[in-house]
């Protein structure tokens, strides 16, 4: 048996994960919070204490189960400046921070055009090329320190083992820098003058190379495990399913984000202004993708008092047509500048209907994305939505296509360990439950659903 530590920092929790390598199945997880520090300068991740706790992890790991190689996935939207000596040239910025907004028509006027990026204009930080030019109009200094730019799983890889790169599928995630179509940076990295800094792009799979010797003397690992490039997690959860799944399909990745990416689907002229995108996938194929924040907005909704709902909470849902109507983040996804609102009337909060009103909301705006992407043939739910039945009967409902729920705790750690055995074939990981039981009654609601919206929409 050969063990994967799989690096995986998403927007909410940063984990560590010991995966088989031939079964992809975890087998032992620690997570600690993705905290955001205040500044100064800026608001920014706690890379120093994610730092500890991995090298702990990993000292942890292997001295109970033995490690083989090192993977990395994490969220996209973000990139790191390195000085000359390889440290932090600034603070990691937090992508919500709004300060990237306060020069948007200075941005406006280099950014390029969707059709050469595939990279919709979001607003704070979540196109890497308004971070990167808010910081050095913020810090005039601060493109003279810059020496390298990495994305952000390399950046753990380049910690690991003093190698610098980038990887597609993160250059790929809306971040300006990249031109899906040509397989080349965007005309962007010029006009902020960072052509020479930005590290050369890699396969994910391929090995940057051997921890580096401080490491191995903190973690007990063996000095010629290898470290692999790394890949955005949605890619990494959209991965096991392009190695082994005939098109079309669609993967929805499901935490923070919902990310909804189509393979092989109907042709679709993707609408920016709709947070629909073109994600680049591990093997650097471009995949129309759209996404909104869905696990912020089911938090945002039950508030932290979370009530499982009963078979009658459902059917009164169910049947008096109570809806919550978009959005509840309304700076992204689907429909943008939205006031959400519920009809008729909103449920109490800690209630069951509550609870199974917001997963069908859920569904009914992940059906939104997948109409809006050329969505074609089944689609397989990972992560946390998985799990809850009410959302994945709802997303049938919605769209008259099959639901697989995917069995893992979640696909990114799947995904990044079957970088390590890319070269070995396909893997033979648990392709998941196909969902059943869906009623008359939930299609109906779909169906009223989607009025409502378009309704809303005209006015």
């Amino acid at each position: 048996m050969s063990h994967v530590a799989v690096i995986d920092i998403g927007k909410t929790n940063a984990k560590l994960a010991l995966v088989d390598r031939e079964t992809l199945t975890e087998i032992a997880v620690v997570t600690r919070p993705n905290r955001v520090l205040p500044g100064p300068p800026w608001p920014h991740f706690d890379v120093e204490g994610h730092w500890d706790f991995l090298l702990d992890g990993l000292a942890a790991f292997h001295a109970e189960h033995g490690i083989d190689a090192i993977s990395v996935t994490t969220h996209g939207a973000s990139g790191v400046l390195l000085d000359r000596d390889g440290g932090l040239a600034a603070p990691v910025l937090d992508y919500e921070h709004t300060g990237p907004d306060d020069v948007a028509a200075e941005y406006d006027a280099i950014r390029p055009p969707f059709s050469e990026t595939g990279s919709p204009r979001l607003p704070m930080g979540l196109n890497v090329g308004a971070q990167i030019h808010w910081m050095f109009a913020t810090d005039p200094d601060l493109p003279d320190r810059t020496a390298t730019v990495v994305t952000y799983p390399q950046y753990w890889g380049f910690r690991l083992t003093g190698v610098a790169a980038t990887d597609v599928t993160s250059l790929g995630c809306h971040t300006d820098l990249w031109n899906p179509y040509e397989g080349t940076f965007s005309t962007l990295v010029d006009r902020l003058g960072i052509r020479d800094k930005v590290a050369a792009p890699r396969p994910p799979a391929e090995i940057l190379g051997p921890i580096l010797p401080e490491i191995a003397a903190r973690t007990g690992l063996a000095p010629d495990t290898p470290v692999h490039c790394g890949i955005h997690d949605s890619n990494a959860s959209l991965l096991p399913h392009v190695l082994t799944r005939k098109a079309p399909f669609t993967v929805v990745s499901t935490g923070t984000w919902v990310i909804a990416m189509a393979v092989g689907g109907k042709r679709a002229d993707l609408d920016p202004a709709r947070d629909t995108l073109v994600n680049v996938n591990a093997l650097g194929d471009p995949v129309p993708s759209a996404r909104f924040m869905g696990g912020r907005e089911f938090e945002t909704i039950i508030s932290g008092q979370f009530a499982a709902p009963s078979d009658a909470d459902v059917a009164k849902v169910l049947g008096e047509e109570i809806m919550l109507l978009p959005a509840i983040v309304g700076d992204s996804g689907p429909f943008q500048h939205r006031a959400a609102r519920w009809t008729p009337s909103e449920p109490r909060l800690g209630s069951g209907e509550r609870t199974a009103a917001a997963s069908f909301y859920l569904a009914l705006v992940t059906a939104a994305c997948l109409d809006l992407i050329g969505h074609d043939g089944p689609i397989v739910v990972e992560g946390p939505f998985a799990r809850n039945a009410d959302y994945c009967r709802m997303l049938i409902a919605a769209t008259g296509s099959p639901v697989v729920a995917s069995e893992g705790t979640t696909g990114t750690s799947q995904g990044a360990a079957l970088l390590v055995r890319s070269g070995d074939g396909h893997a033979a990981f648990d392709p998941g439950t196909e969902m059943s039981g869906v009623s008359g009654a939930m299609r109906d609601y779909a169906t009223a659903w989607k009025s409502a919206v378009i309704a809303g929409l005209a006015t």
